[in-house]
């Protein structure tokens, strides 16, 4: 993969030859994994029956403060496997009952994700592949994964590049991630559903509200409605609960208030809104981050 030895595949375009040593995301060539199960837990479409067959990837291009996954995003938890092998967990996932391939924080490993997916539809691999990403993608490896990926599954996380650069550590977030959901939604469009309410092909975008950027919300649900059209795919998300190192910031350091999220769905709706999900207030918490065990790798 002569595109590690000076890598560009994210916005940060850090230039690292990983094959000597890690980029900004904190991966180097291998790929590295950290968990990969039935997934109950996601919109419904997503986890159906059975549950999704999610990978969970280690290293992240971004640095959230208040990242629930931390574990493997921030401090690089995971094992070293080969691009068979992870064809090999893709299959066992299907073997499983998977209702489809979920693959969680995949921007690093994007050209090893794409070899291995190639590998394992030769070998019988027939569910939907999801690419489940914070948006901070570049167009160029959204249109790589173009044949590869059935449902992109992005964070629109922010507006403010105030807000990205003091919670995430990166001040083109918006103007950057839109390009690229753009881009995935040109390439899958809207939702297409099974019989059964499972997603087969689409685009389902992601928001998760702080505590007090409600206005930043406001913003993002303006975007997607006046450039996806009231038709679009949303999940609001309320589940935000302070871990990591959220408590530093005070305004934070708190979860949302069932006001707030009952505020936001109203705003939705008046926007003229009609598809999305929602959460009970009560998934505020720590119980649904997954035991990074290394389970399944």
């Amino acid at each position: 993969m002569d595109k590690l030895k000076s890598c560009t595949i994210c916005p940060r375009r850090c230039g690292i030859n990983r094959y000597e040593s890690p980029g900004f995301c904190g991966v180097g060539d291998k790929v590295i994994v950290s968990k990969a199960f039935l997934h109950q837990w996601e919109e419904p479409c997503i986890s159906g029956q059975s549950g999704s067959g999610t990978i969970f990837f280690s290293g992240c291009n971004l640095k959230c403060v208040y990242c629930q996954n931390h574990k493997i995003s921030q401090e690089g938890y995971g094992k070293e496997i080969s691009i068979e092998r992870l064809s090999e967990i893709m299959l066992e996932l299907q073997e499983k009952g998977a209702a489809n391939i979920n693959l969680v924080t995949p921007t690093p490993h994007a050209l090893h994700i794409a070899e291995a997916v190639r590998a394992a539809k030769e070998r019988g691999l027939s569910i939907p592949i999801v690419y489940n990403t914070n948006g901070y993608e570049t167009v160029e490896t959204i249109e790589a994964l173009n044949g590869i990926v059935d449902i992109y599954m992005p964070d629109i996380k922010y507006y403010s590049d105030k807000y990205s650069k003091k919670y995430s550590n990166v001040k083109d977030y918006f103007d950057i991630t839109t390009k690229a959901v753009m881009a995935m939604y040109e390439q899958v469009g809207f939702p297409v559903f099974d019989e059964s309410g499972l997603m087969k092909r689409g685009l389902l975008i992601r928001h998760m509200i702080l505590p007090d950027l409600l206005e930043d919300t406001k913003h993002i649900l303006r975007w997607i409605r006046d450039n996806m059209g009231e038709q679009a795919y949303v999940s609001l998300m309320c589940q935000y609960t302070p871990m990591y190192e959220a408590s530093a910031y005070e305004e934070i350091n708190r979860k949302l208030d069932e006001w707030e999220y009952e505020y936001i769905i109203d705003y939705f709706f008046k926007l003229g809104l009609e598809n999305g999900f929602i959460q009970e207030h009560s998934s505020a918490v720590k119980d649904y981050v997954p035991d990074f065990d290394l389970g399944g790798v």
